[in-house]
């Protein structure tokens, strides 16, 4: 009698829950890829749907994850989507990093494309995530590692939002897109430590990387825009933030658009005083949910 009643029981349970995530809040995982045991933390909002929506949060280069640094959680929570934030392996310098191509990375090992394309097919199959609506954005570094995801895998993600990143000169050279994907770009003029005007002379030591105007130009050509609107945004913060001049080519292959947002004098930051950037990334990718 008692296991009927157990039965019963659970039957109720399954029948509440059905289409929900049973977990909810943040959760700190591990995975291994390429023989490597690697951490992630992802952010379940409560009550998330099946077959939500993932976005990919790569920080900057030396960092370790800090969910709360870019303010992805509350825009998670206001529109339902679950977000991951892996963690870089150290490279020779023993400093967290995503395996971009710098110059000085040639003897590190992580193939972090593998890494984050498997973590993605992971995520969807153990949390019910959407297969299709996968994004991903990221800081400096991290930005650097959603162009070459651009470039490499674009039938994983289906737009991607470098911040403050840059486009290595190897990339631009060398690689061949496996096809166009919508991208947007947040980048201040003023930026030193990756420059709005690009470093062919390599000086900062990253490498030699080429000018934020060309590397959006490039997908704004895989993508056959044809289309131009430009508007200045609103400043978020009038005492310290900076003007945002919106570039926003459209009419594209499958409706995709480009996305550049100038900001006038800012510096290397994810634009917290000039606008909500989390908020305009999600606005960004929500026009590819399918």
């Amino acid at each position: 009698m008692k296991n009927i009643f157990a039965r019963i029981w659970m039957s109720i349970i399954l029948i509440l829950t059905a289409g929900h995530l049973n977990a909810a809040g943040l959760l700190t995982e591990k995975m291994r890829s390429g023989g490597i045991e690697r951490t992630y933390t992802i952010y379940l909002p409560d009550n998330l749907p099946a077959d939500a929506p993932l976005v990919f949060v790569f920080h900057g280069y030396g960092q370790t994850v800090k969910p709360e640094k870019y303010n992805m959680m509350p825009t998670a929570d206001k529109y339902g989507f679950a977000v991951c934030y892996p963690q870089a392996e150290k490279d020779g310098r023993a400093k967290p990093s995503w395996n971009v191509g710098y110059v000085f990375q040639q003897d590190f090992k992580a193939d972090d494309v593998d890494f984050i394309c498997s973590l993605a097919k992971h995520l969807q199959k153990k949390y019910k995530l959407s297969k299709h609506n996968t994004f991903c954005t990221g800081m400096s570094n991290g930005g650097e590692m959603c162009y070459l995801l651009a470039f490499k895998r674009p039938d994983v993600f289906a737009a991607v939002a470098p911040i403050s990143g840059l486009t290595m000169e190897w990339m631009y050279k060398t690689l061949i897109p496996k096809g166009p994907i919508p991208l947007m770009e947040v980048h201040g003029t003023e930026d030193r430590t990756s420059e709005w005007t690009g470093d062919l002379a390599d000086k900062g030591g990253w490498g030699a990387y080429v000018s934020v105007p060309l590397a959006v130009s490039f997908w704004v050509a895989q993508n056959r825009c044809t289309t131009l609107a430009c508007d200045t945004l609103p400043v978020k913060t009038p005492t310290n933030g900076h003007r945002v001049i919106a570039h926003r080519y459209g009419n594209g292959i499958n409706g995709n658009e480009v996305w550049l947002y100038q900001v006038i004098n800012g510096k290397h930051s994810w634009g917290t005083d000039d606008l909500d950037t989390s908020e305009e990334i999600w606005k960004f990718f929500s026009k590819y949910l399918r």
